[in-house]
């Protein structure tokens, strides 16, 4: 059994219940929460700090959680036929909404993107009835989200702002200069990474969460194999199960030691 969220068609009104994986991708609005919302790690006492290393993986971990975790929401919150660049787009704004659902994006932001003056990407997730669009030419770009479900997240703005950066760059799979198709695929496999050597999802998953059907998410795939994103991926088509490997670090190669002028003498 599953437990999924449901929505209706305003977004005003939503469900959480046990659900099979059948029923659960065949009921439209829904997506299955993932087990990481009932496990996340607790930040330990001030008193038994960890040593600085494990606070930064902690600290990407909890941003890679937060950002997995909005693009569950808008795999439910927005209609399936949602273009990549657009729920990039709507990832930025729901991270970055204060309470009234009012949000500022700066034009380098959008720029940095390379999604700056694209209105019809607004105008998408306006037809989606998910946000007002912004005016002709604001300066920083401002708008309205219009989703209940969004203005009231658990996390602080700070620690959401951290996880908007983090999905400019989602290590170890950052795409900076890719198209939004490629960027938003590597982000999803970013967002569902493990500290294992293998890592996996349901294909279902990652086609919804992607915008495409099972088929484009292969290719996407077989995309960042070719540009060395992955070393490689997997379908089980009985479980379902998308498996992939990420590029081994290359270590430096150590300098030759040479001898310096004073040598010790030879025994």
């Amino acid at each position: 059994m599953l437990l999924a969220l449901t929505r209706d068609r305003s977004g005003r009104t939503w469900r959480l219940a046990d659900t099979c994986a059948a029923c659960a991708a065949a009921t439209s609005h829904t997506a299955v929460v993932p087990d990481t919302l009932v496990n996340s790690p607790r930040p330990l006492p001030s008193a038994c700090a960890p040593p600085q290393p494990l606070v930064g993986l902690w600290a990407e971990s909890d941003q890679r959680l937060r950002v997995r975790e909005m693009l569950t929401y808008l795999g439910a919150a927005l209609p399936r036929f949602t273009s990549p660049a657009a729920r990039l787009l709507g990832l930025q704004c729901a991270l970055r909404t204060n309470s009234h659902g009012h949000v500022r994006l700066p034009t380098g932001l959008l720029r940095g993107m390379r999604l700056g003056g694209h209105r019809e990407l607004w105008q998408e997730l306006a037809h989606a009835g998910w946000l007002e669009p912004p005016a002709v030419r604001p300066v920083p770009v401002q708008v309205r989200l219009l989703d209940a479900a969004v203005l009231d997240q658990g996390p602080g703005r700070r620690a959401r702002c951290r996880a908007t950066h983090w999905a400019l760059r989602p290590a170890p799979l950052a795409l900076p200069a890719a198209p939004p198709a490629l960027r938003l695929t590597a982000l999803v496999l970013a967002a569902h990474t493990s500290v294992d050597a293998e890592h996996s999802a349901d294909m279902d998953v990652l086609a919804r969460l992607c915008g495409h059907n099972p088929q484009q998410t292969g290719e996407l795939l077989d995309r960042l194999v070719t540009t060395r994103t992955l070393e490689a991926w997997h379908h089980n088509r009985e479980t379902d199960e998308v498996l992939w490997h990420l590029p081994q670090p290359r270590g430096r190669a150590r300098p030759a030691v040479r001898p310096g002028r004073h040598q010790a003498p030879r025994c």
